[in-house]
């Protein structure tokens, strides 16, 4: 199993778009190391696209950009690894990739190879200019077969934008996380539209198969020319990053690390807040709420029989008072449960029945609740 967990990293796009190359990333994997980010949990270094040249070799392999990457991707990826990281790169089912650069159609066994020689142990797999009448699923599905042949453990990460039900067939594939959406922004708006649209989702997420609603747009703030957005408050993010956390998604991180904010390091690498997300049982969590609703609650059971609860105010204005009951969480509802919040790290006490607190607007809490052991 290569993603018993959802898998945890960073992906140039969200900030760089296709202005990337050998000291970027390798100063990013530093940054890795520096910053805590490392330690925190954070292993995959992965390179989007517009790291190819644009044209095949002589041998029809794919080719490093000379001029971005004069070493070549086996050298950075050696960097990468040096540094206890794993190695990320992307490539596109189609005859292109969305930059118009070389892509996998008809070469996933050669690219499959050549990855792996690479030392590549991420794959985002793209799905643009897909050839008319070509079936989407069997492009992911001969791709998959060729990594499980290249001789190297890759993760397989379908990014077709939730076409087809992907969370349906995905890991059919090979896959082991797969978008459910189309692209995020760097907006309130674009973060919330895709997060709370995944409540029907939560029975096609566990262990080795993640249901992915886009990278983390935490700390970008307005800093990419490529996916748009005026970005977002820091509460903002931390509704984002708490969301994605209930939501057991792969966190791909997407500002430039080498730079960020205590605020933006802070909501990034928050234990407790990460723990949920990383939780062995792998369950996504499930909405209490309709999703037309400003006041969102959302549940996910933990492997020590605990539940993490999301507090969610949608509105714009005026706080709102969120509550769960006991009930809703398989608790009696004259138990006596313990919470504990998990961005401040501290218990608030023990409740009866229910919890309840007031959230700012586009904001939100994220609470632990702990029922009494058996024979407590």
């Amino acid at each position: 199993m290569l993603a018993p967990t959802p898998p945890m990293g960073w992906n140039s796009w969200n900030t760089f778009g296709v202005k990337i190359n050998e000291a970027l990333i390798r100063e990013t994997a530093d940054a890795f190391v520096e910053t805590g980010l490392k330690e925190a949990g954070y292993e995959y270094v992965v390179l989007d696209d517009g790291w190819m040249a644009p044209e095949r070799g002589s041998k029809g392999e794919f080719v490093a950009d000379p001029e971005k990457f004069p070493s070549g991707m086996k050298a950075l990826g050696d960097y990468i690894h040096s540094k206890g990281l794993k190695y990320g790169i992307y490539s596109c089912a189609g005859t292109h990739t969305c930059q118009k650069l070389p892509a996998s159609y008809g070469n996933e066994e050669l690219d499959a190879r050549t990855f792996a020689s690479w030392g590549v142990d991420f794959l985002k797999y793209d799905y643009c200019y897909k050839p008319p009448g070509v079936d989407g699923q069997a492009l992911y599905r001969k791709m998959g077969q060729a990594l499980r042949t290249s001789g190297r453990d890759i993760i397989f990460s379908l990014c077709n934008w939730g076409a087809d039900e992907v969370w349906k067939w995905g890991a059919s594939t090979g896959g082991h996380m797969w978008r459910t959406t189309g692209d995020i922004s760097d907006s309130w708006e674009s973060m919330a539209k895709l997060g709370f649209s995944q409540a029907q989702l939560h029975s096609y997420a566990g262990p080795d198969r993640w249901n992915d609603p886009d990278m983390l747009i935490v700390g970008v703030s307005g800093n990419s020319q490529c996916i748009g957005g005026d970005g977002c408050t820091d509460a903002e993010y931390r509704t984002h990053m708490t969301l994605w956390c209930l939501l057991a998604s792969p966190l791909m991180i997407g500002c430039d690390v080498r730079d960020m904010t205590p605020e933006t390091k802070a909501t990034l690498t928050a234990p407790e807040v990460l723990a949920v997300d990383q939780d062995p049982l792998g369950r996504q969590a499930r909405s209490l709420s309709a999703e037309n609703h400003n006041v969102q609650v959302w549940t996910k059971p933990l492997a020590d029989g605990s539940v993490a609860v999301g507090l969610f105010n949608k509105a714009t204005k005026g706080e709102r008072l969120a509550t769960v009951a006991w009930e809703s969480l398989g608790i009696g509802i004259d138990t006596e449960a313990t919470v504990r919040d998990l961005w401040a790290g501290a218990d608030l006490g023990v409740f009866r029945g229910s919890f309840a607190s007031s959230i700012e607007p586009h904001g939100c809490r994220l609470v632990k609740v702990t029922p009494p052991a058996p024979g407590e």
